[in-house]
């Protein structure tokens, strides 16, 4: 094991915030697991501005050990942002997440790394049996089972810190706001191979939880984010088209039938259906137009656009073949 390589074999990408009791304790335990696979490996921190004593406690260990690297922000950014610095800076051929609060055990990493061996691009943890409180278990639980149906991919648990990715994958994905909650989403839109396998998942120790409540909000409107970036994100009038046609004849209709009642001698100049009806088609009108500018601007900007590829003949081997994970 060459911990001065400057490609190793396997990153371990840890974003944290504010917690200082827990990273001696996981470092012991990476260390140990990483050590025994033989194989090379670095350790990138990326703390999210912690106020505690974090930043000072992973300094001294990248003083005293080549395989860390710590990038530190100045404020607290999030995880998605921590995750999106750590994967551009990752240079294993195989990158694993985890979360820093000692919850995700890192004697997983070998059973992540053999589901990959079969072929898959990214596989993610399943906590089965969590120890959280219920306010986390049943949120969650709703949480997967509404992302499932709506994503088209039957996850148990989206949310998992615990996961490995092949190094072009992690280069592919658009981390940004809050979107590290649907990760296995993006690169399943991407045309990826997704697995997920049991983990162990541990009692929180030290420290408290980062979890509120405007996590529910958030996550619906990142869900819908998600869903528009990865399916109409290159023909957005499939989606405001569909809506504008649907107001439309629904305003349309209404129209027609109060206009029956006019020709019949009704007076319908005060009834609120009437502007009801109006409104349904100045919406879908407008819906229409949303739908048209956004085309044009897609039009624009496709010739910049770049696809994922799996294969090239003119490069050679593809990137998946170069990358064949082993423990």
């Amino acid at each position: 094991m060459n911990p001065a390589s400057s490609s190793p074999r396997m990153s371990v990408v840890i974003p944290l915030f504010n917690e200082a009791e827990s990273i001696p304790e996981l470092y012991r335990e990476l260390t140990d697991v990483l050590s025994r696979m033989g194989t090379d490996y670095e350790l990138l921190w990326i703390d999210d501005g912690s106020r505690d004593a974090s930043l000072s406690i992973l300094r001294e260990q990248a003083r005293q050990d080549p395989h860390v690297r710590v990038i530190s922000f100045r404020r607290n950014f999030g995880k998605s942002a921590g995750l999106a610095t750590g994967f551009r800076a990752a240079r294993g051929a195989i990158v694993i997440t985890m979360d820093a609060d000692l919850q995700d055990d890192p004697a997983e990493i070998p059973q992540l790394l053999a589901k990959l061996n079969e072929g898959y691009d990214l596989v993610s943890g399943w906590k089965q049996k969590r120890h959280d409180p219920i306010s986390k278990t049943l949120p969650s639980k709703f949480f997967n089972r509404v992302t499932g149906s709506l994503s088209g991919i039957r996850l148990h648990d989206f949310n998992c810190g615990l996961k490995a990715y092949r190094r072009d994958v992690v280069k592919d994905l658009p981390v940004y706001g809050e979107l590290h909650r649907f990760l296995p989403v993006l690169a399943f839109k991407q045309g990826y191979r997704i697995a997920e396998i049991p983990v162990r998942h541990r009692a929180r120790v030290h420290g408290k939880t980062k979890f509120g409540a405007n996590r529910f909000l958030n996550g619906f409107f990142d869900l819908l984010t998600v869903l528009f970036i990865s399916d109409y994100n290159r023909a957005p009038l499939h989606l405001f088209g569909s809506l504008g046609l649907l107001c439309a004849v629904a305003g349309l209709a209404i129209n027609v039938y109060l206009s029956i009642g006019w020709l019949k001698g009704a007076w319908i100049g005060n009834r609120p259906l009437l502007f009801l009806g109006v409104l349904l088609m100045v919406i879908g009108v407008q819906f229409f137009s949303f739908g048209l500018i956004a085309e044009k601007m897609v039009n624009m900007s496709e010739r910049d656009r770049e696809y994922s590829i799996k294969y090239d003949s003119a490069a050679g081997e593809s990137a998946d073949a170069s990358s064949q994970p082993s423990a």
